[in-house]
């Protein structure tokens, strides 16, 4: 028998709201999804557990008897869980955090330096992922925290009543180019000549919003090349390649050295704010502790 307790936990949350629409809510998932959880654990169990034929539901003759079960399993599991929490916030928790690939380098060393200099040590694995895999890996529950560039287009498809988010920052996508010998940009937006275009791949997070911008200003291009990656496209700036909009979080150092440039005026950078995304079902106390810190404004962008 293939069993998760998150079903168990569901089921206990519909027998007591005896809808699936309240009971969805109250577990932070949309109905269709838990709909389909429940469904699970009735194929797991072999058994018929809700009367779907009357409103509002009716647990079976089934349900009713595994619903004591379901409420002690729960209760002890949620008790060995808070002790084991206990005993491992004692030695640290340990936060596995989902960033978008520019935030992993330019955004989140300084960020976890400035909580700990403010008193909140944190102890932190960080993965790079795209937007996709991070999304799927906050429902399942295997990380704790997803930090990315915000959308408002997009907002990540997480429902915010289901996926608490905080801002920390903000950052723009600049138009960059390669230097010539005068240590002039090789390509001019405003210039009035197609330019060579180093573009995002179909369905990367932040080509949305560079695409729109390109179209609203109907700058004359040639697609020389495409990835999802920004720091894929920056190499290929630094190359003298092309134009890439890139975050300037990630392009500080080249633009410092005077390896890369600004290509465009203002009116050609695309604004990108910074966000945190958890769980409203987060159980660790580390987490609940960063957020509260958060929102008090521990650990603001300088």
């Amino acid at each position: 028998m293939n069993l998760e307790t998150k079903w168990l936990d569901d089921f206990v949350a519909l027998a007591a709201a005896r809808s699936f629409s309240r009971a969805a809510e109250k577990r932070f998932v949309t109905q269709p999804a838990f709909s389909r959880r429940i469904q699970s654990l009735e194929a797991a169990l072999g058994l018929t557990l809700v009367n779907r034929a009357v409103t509002p539901i009716e647990l079976t003759e089934a349900g009713l008897l595994f619903l004591s079960t379901a409420r002690n399993l729960t209760e002890q599991l949620g008790e060995v869980v808070r002790h084991l929490h206990n005993i491992e916030g004692q030695q640290g928790e340990v936060l596995q955090i989902a960033a978008a690939h520019s935030l992993t380098l330019g955004f989140f060393p300084a960020w976890m330096a400035r909580l700990r200099r403010e008193g909140l040590p944190l102890n932190t694995r960080l993965v790079a992922s795209n937007v996709g895999e991070a999304v799927h890996a906050l429902r399942e529950g295997s990380c704790d925290l997803i930090l990315a560039y915000y959308d408002p287009d997009a907002a990540l498809q997480l429902a915010p009543e289901l996926f608490p988010s905080l801002h920390l920052g903000v950052t723009s996508m600049l138009p960059v180019c390669g230097v010539d010998g005068q240590g002039q940009p090789l390509f001019d937006l405003d210039g009035g000549q197609s330019v060579p275009l180093l573009a995002y791949s179909a369905g990367a997070f932040l080509g949305r919003s560079v695409n729109i911008l390109l179209r609203q200003r109907a700058l004359r291009s040639t697609t020389v090349y495409e990835t999802a990656m920004a720091d894929s496209l920056k190499s290929m700036a630094l190359q003298g390649l092309g134009v890439a909009w890139v975050p300037r979080l990630s392009v500080t150092a080249e633009l410092a050295r005077g390896e890369l440039l600004v290509c465009g005026g203002e009116h050609w950078q695309v604004p990108l704010e910074i966000r945190l995304y958890r769980s409203g079902l987060q159980r660790k106390a580390a987490v609940r502790l960063l957020w509260r810190k958060l929102e008090a404004g521990l650990g603001a962008a300088e």
